[in-house]
């Protein structure tokens, strides 16, 4: 029974790390139990309270959730390994009787200062895969808050170069209502690096799929709403003479597929053209299309 529940406890050790490094390090970056925080909290915020503040914050809160519940795995499955080999696998410092430490809470405590790396030497491993066990956990404690501190630092650049798309792609709105026809060699330039950044922003949905759950300010541009512009831009490209304008215009629209195709199959869960899908993502952020006039 002892090392059933050690077993039991390793087991859940594992299903975090494993959770831990396909939400970070996957090329795909879609962990089981991140996603289903992220995308559960999403859904409950939707439907607890439109344009709240509960939506504007459930992509951080959820971060933290996911966080908190790889750590609390994690602790729960060093605690089950100790609690197993109590008494008998550790020694006692003075005024500690250890027919009164084999209890659960003491399993709890041993693994908590173990992943925090504290190690107050009041119960101290003796069995010799123990003395291994317990800084090791140690490890895992270190990377865990290592692992913590890298996903938060990669999902704002994400989020800011998708905040910088849909800034240019209002600019651009605004601008071309107040000035005159422009060169087309211009406009060219302009589609192909819309083109790339429609891109970038696909792979940063692929692989820091948290970004979809931060939901911008409502006097901000927003990609929600300013996605199905670069639509239009990229149709009116496509009805132009010169081959280079098609060209970069079939450029976007090649690269605003590809980002349809992620939002409806890994967020939305909805299939249809990129205009219905681009429609659904700004009704799931709370926002009105834009399209050019």
């Amino acid at each position: 029974m002892n090392w059933f529940t050690s077993a039991a406890g390793a087991g859940l050790v594992l299903a975090a790390l494993r959770d831990v490094f396909h939400t970070l390090w996957h090329p795909t970056a879609r962990g089981s139990l991140s996603a289903l925080v992220l995308h559960g909290s999403w859904r409950v915020s939707r439907r607890v309270g439109r344009r709240g503040r509960l939506t504007s914050v459930v992509g951080p809160a959820a971060m933290v959730a996911v966080i908190l519940a790889w750590t609390s795995m994690v602790v729960a499955g060093w605690t089950l390994i100790y609690w197993a080999h109590l008494p008998e696998g550790f020694s006692f410092g003075p005024g500690l009787r250890p027919d009164q430490r084999a209890d659960l809470l003491d399993a709890l405590y041993l693994s908590l200062v173990s992943l925090t790396t504290l190690g107050f030497g009041d119960i101290v491993p003796t069995d010799a895969w123990l003395r291994i066990a317990v800084p090791v956990q140690a490890l895992i404690g270190f990377a865990l808050l290592t692992a913590a501190v890298s996903w938060v630092g990669q999902t704002y650049p994400a989020l800011a170069r998708r905040r910088v798309l849909a800034l240019r792609l209002a600019s651009l709105r605004t601008a071309r209502e107040t000035t005159g026809p422009v060169d087309a060699a211009f406009t060219a330039t302009v589609l192909e690096d819309l083109a790339v950044q429609v891109g970038q922003v696909r792979v940063d949905l692929n692989q820091h799929a948290e970004t979809y759950y931060f939901q911008d300010d409502d006097d901000s541009p927003s990609l929600p709403a300013m996605i199905s512009y670069a639509m239009d831009l990229a149709a009116e490209g496509r009805q132009s003479r010169r081959d280079d304008v098609r060209m970069s215009a079939a450029m976007l629209a090649h690269a605003l597929e590809s980002l349809a195709t992620i939002l409806g199959r890994q967020f939305l869960r909805t299939q249809g053209d990129p205009e219905q899908i681009f429609a659904a993502y700004a009704r799931d952020h709370d926002r009105l299309p834009v399209r050019a006039r």
